[in-house]
């Protein structure tokens, strides 16, 4: 589901079931996972794994898509190892061959995994988008001085 005024850029492509926010534009070549969702107003620079959801400008991967998945029917075994899919991705540091390595070595052969597995594995001309939100936090807020308001 493409919500309105969404940009594709040449080239996107758009897999079964994801959802895309409106007023998001999406870079070209980009890829966007089966069932992932994307927040409404975000703007898209690198590929978003199948059952993930992201937001932001530029979009970040928040979480697990679970309100989604479930919606669609899939077992809670499938989401549980999604979910572990998901901390394997976004909480190491290793490249995507490791990262793939590890999900066939820990993870059950489910279809769900087989999906993500094959969409990491899958060339990409943009990268895959593992940047989470803790990232860009590292201390203090710096915020902007505006004399016009005395701060």
């Amino acid at each position: 589901m493409i919500g309105g005024y969404v940009g594709l850029a040449g080239h996107t492509v758009v897999e079964d079931m994801a959802i895309i926010g409106g007023l998001t534009g999406v870079h070209q070549f980009v890829r966007i996972g089966k069932m992932a969702m994307i927040g409404g107003t975000s703007k898209v620079v690198q590929d978003i794994p199948p059952f993930m959801l992201a937001d932001g400008n530029p979009a970040q991967i928040h979480n697990v898509n679970v309100v989604g998945l479930q919606r669609r029917g899939v077992s809670q075994e499938a989401i549980a190892e999604v979910k572990k899919a998901f901390k394997i991705i976004y909480e190491t540091k290793q490249n995507t061959a490791a990262i793939v390595s590890e999900l066939k070595k820990r993870l059950r052969p489910l279809e769900e995994i087989s999906t993500l597995i094959k969409f990491l594995e899958t060339e990409s001309r943009r990268g895959i988008n593992k940047k989470t939100p803790i990232e860009d936090f590292e201390g203090d807020l710096i915020f902007p001085e505006i004399p016009e308001l005395g701060i």
